[in-house]
């Protein structure tokens, strides 16, 4: 009995030996772009130097409220903690495709009362440890686990991208909200201006001094700006309301707060020669990558499944007709068998599969270029929008500081009755559309800014 072993066990050595060492199927690499990609991007500045890269990139903006914001959105945000919940999820499909590469083990246990004829009863006990292993000889299990690995990652990849985005869109209401305070704060200003304007104005009037047009203008501008103040304060309102839904909590509202004149902090400036390899921070180019990883495995997975299939199969026991006798030694048993299957006609389905798999890496291909280009290309419309805003700023400054100049002069003359009152109306409207539109511009940048971090996939720190 024990000769007749001998070979078995050696083939199955010489199985095991080989399994893992051979993998059908092409190996991963990462697509090369070529000439599309550039070292750096065009319109990066060039007078500050690169610094240290960071994570927690809402840190540049200063802001120990923003920064409380974002952490709060992180714990408590309702899609972040689904994305988190479908990373365990793929996890459990890992571990699972890593248990098909080793040998399942069961136990199994038999009690039986027999009658034979003529009329003999005999009762049997038996206990077995089946086992069953398949031999990894073309790599297909090995290339299922890469594809189950790459799956996760492109999971967990999916939930930073997720994670990114609703922290950016918190961050962006944030600044839309501090922007919104400060147009309600130039717009009351502006209100008391007007009642300022129309009491002077009743006053001439009573004194013969101005026509009633005048009154009737003031009484109009001053009508029309106050109605301006319930749809500010509606849009707050709502972006209040968001924001906490961001954060997970009810959707809540609160008055605006009080913002000062200068309440507009500039962001750090953008490090010159920003390398494009930045962009491999970003999550969803690293899951189109894991995903091509995942296509590029399901190929080996098709390929192999055309070879034949190696498995060991067996069980080691006892029987015995007596309970009491179970594990005597001379009651073992034991088998082992060593199975091969092999596709002789499928009407090309295999084949068609590794075709299908093959198929759909070219299209991942095609994915994961878009998204690249598509990473450049908000990177690059990022850095050009904020050369021209910035520069817009430094010119709605000047027209603000004129706009000022202008309208104290036009209130000066019409006092002195040398010019009319539409003229002091059309100076005031111009300071006005001047304060705000400066404050857009500033929102523009801000805005642009998390734009330019979630583009980049994070930020970087101070200047070296």
């Amino acid at each position: 009995m024990k000769r007749r072993t001998v070979p078995m066990l050696l083939i199955i050595s010489a199985f095991m030996l080989i399994t893992g060492c051979m993998k059908v199927g092409p190996d991963f690499k990462r697509p090369d772009m070529g000439s599309q990609i550039r070292e750096t991007y065009q319109y990066a500045p060039s007078d500050v130097e690169m610094g240290k890269i960071t994570d927690r990139w809402w840190a540049a903006f200063n802001d120990p409220e923003l920064n409380q914001l974002a952490e709060n959105v992180l714990s408590g945000n309702l899609d972040i903690r689904k994305a988190l919940s479908v990373i365990t999820e793929l996890q459990s499909y890992f571990v699972q495709s890593r248990a098909d590469r080793l040998p399942t083990l069961s136990l199994q246990g038999e009690a039986k009362r027999q009658r034979i004829p003529p009329g003999i009863e005999s009762d049997v006990y038996t206990l077995s440890l089946p086992a069953s292993f398949e031999i990894d000889l073309w790599g297909r299990l090995t290339r299922a686990e890469e594809a189950a690995l790459a799956n996760l990652t492109k999971t967990e990849e999916n939930a930073r991208t997720i994670a990114q985005t609703i922290v950016s869109e918190a961050i962006t209401l944030y600044f839309q909200i501090e922007s919104l305070e400060r147009r309600i704060q130039i717009t009351e200003q502006n209100i008391k201006n007007y009642r300022r304007n129309l009491s002077f104005i009743e006053r001439r009037y009573e004194g013969g001094l101005t026509s009633i047009l005048d009154l009737k203008q003031a009484r109009r501008v001053l009508a029309q700006t106050e109605a301006t103040l319930p749809s500010l304060r509606q849009d707050i309102g709502i972006r209040q309301q968001k924001l906490a839904i961001l954060s997970g909590q009810y959707p809540g509202t609160r008055p605006a707060r009080t913002q000062p004149e200068d309440y507009f902090k500039l962001p750090a400036p953008v490090p010159s020669g920003l390398p494009s390899d930045l962009l491999l921070r970003r999550p969803d180019i690293r899951a189109a990558e894991a995903n091509l990883r995942a296509l590029n495995a399901k190929i080996g997975v098709a390929k192999a499944n055309r070879f034949p299939k190696i498995t060991l199969t067996g069980s080691f026991g006892y029987s015995s007709g007596e309970l009491d006798r179970l594990f005597i030694p001379g009651n073992n048993l034991w088998n082992i068998a060593f199975g091969a299957l092999q596709p002789i006609f499928d009407a090309g389905r295999l084949k068609a599969g590794q075709c299908a798999a093959e198929a759909q890496f070219q299209q991942g291909m095609v994915d994961y270029a878009k998204t690249v280009l598509t990473a450049f290309y908000e990177v690059e419309s990022a850095l050009l929008t904020r050369k021209e805003q910035m520069e817009r700023r430094g010119k709605m400054l000047d027209f603000l500081a004129e706009a000022r100049a202008t309208q104290k002069v036009a209130e000066n003359r019409y006092e002195r009755g040398l010019t009319d009152y539409l003229t002091v109306l059309d100076a005031q409207r111009t300071r006005f559309q001047a304060e705000e539109s400066l404050v857009l511009v500033e929102l523009t940048i801000l805005s642009n800014r998390v734009t330019l971090h979630r583009a980049l996939g994070g930020g970087w720190g101070e200047p070296k």
